[in-house]
């Protein structure tokens, strides 16, 4: 018996991609096999003049005095309506889906999920995020049908 399909998560109406652009730091994310072991993470979006972003996935390796690793990548914006649904790709012509489902009236914080909702992010543009404001957006997840017992905080110092 196959198992119940799930609705892919609905994604914010707009997203202006200038304020978007800068460092954004994980607050929390389901856990992934491209970020084990991963302290400090942070991600650095910048606009180009063709219109895509250049990515920068960066964390330390272990512990905060580990070896920081590094990712580059590009994202291109897949529905110009919302600018909410990227593509991103680490490794070319591969690209995965980077959607936008959440985001602070000041993009103070941002909730990245995927379609299937195999993964999940919830960022800060500083590396704490407040503790009231954090469940407000748990809240929100569940009610989105996230399994938010699967989050894992990022340690950040």
């Amino acid at each position: 018996m196959a198992g119940k399909k799930i609705n892919p998560p609905d994604v914010v109406s707009y997203v202006d991609l200038k304020k978007y652009t800068g460092t954004w730091y994980e607050i929390s994310s389901y856990p992934n096999r491209f970020q084990k072991g991963c302290v400090g993470t942070r991600a650095t979006y910048s606009l180009r003049t063709d219109g895509n972003i250049d990515v920068l996935n960066e964390c330390y390796d272990g512990s905060f005095s580990g070896r920081l690793k590094s990712a580059r990548g590009v994202a291109k914006v897949v529905d110009s309506s919302t600018n909410a649904k990227l593509k991103v790709s680490f490794f070319l012509p591969f690209y995965g889906d980077y959607w936008i489902i959440d985001l602070g009236e000041n993009y103070d914080y941002a909730v990245v999920s995927n379609p299937e909702r195999k993964y999940l992010w919830i960022l800060s543009r500083s590396k704490f995020l407040d503790e009231e404001l954090y469940l407000q957006i748990l809240k929100k997840l569940e009610q989105k049908g996230f399994d938010i017992n699967k989050l894992e905080k990022t340690p950040q110092k």
